[in-house]
């Protein structure tokens, strides 16, 4: 799939995110990659067939200082190959993919734990509203 197709599919999965998590990101640079690099697996002891779909970059919320002033901004990475790769080219399976990617990375920003994390996950896969969420994302089916 061509990249810009499928940066527009991560900015409609990001849509997906509960807004409760959008309307709080701040400083935070959401960026596709082809692959995750060798050396970025090896540091993190990640051997094939295993691989990363996302990872997030920077200072969790709940560890900043206070007087933590202008800095570059927080990166979430989306790594494109491994996405498509999984998923067999299914655009739907995609961007539900992305979101979980998305979901599971801006988990990290707040500083949540994964079992945190893992009851946001399940919340979204279901299509149950978030706490304060107008609309509850579309339901979406596992793979």
């Amino acid at each position: 799939m061509h990249r810009t197709r499928f940066e527009r599919l991560v900015e409609e999965a990001i849509a997906t995110v509960p807004r409760r998590f959008r309307a709080a990101i701040q400083n935070l640079a959401v960026i596709v990659e082809d692959w995750p690099s060798d050396e970025l697996l090896d540091d993190m002891g990640i051997e094939p067939p295993d691989t990363l779909f996302g990872l997030y970059q920077g200072t969790p919320l709940t560890e900043r200082a206070w007087a933590q002033g202008n800095t570059e901004p927080d990166r979430v990475l989306i790594f494109q190959g491994p996405i498509e790769e999984a998923c067999g080219g299914d655009e739907d399976e995609i961007v539900a993919e992305i979101g979980m990617t998305v979901i599971h990375e801006l988990g990290h920003y707040f500083g949540l734990s994964e079992e945190e994390i893992e009851e946001v996950e399940e919340r979204y896969w279901n299509g149950e509203p978030e706490p304060d969420d107008e609309a509850a994302p579309p339901a979406r089916t596992p793979r």
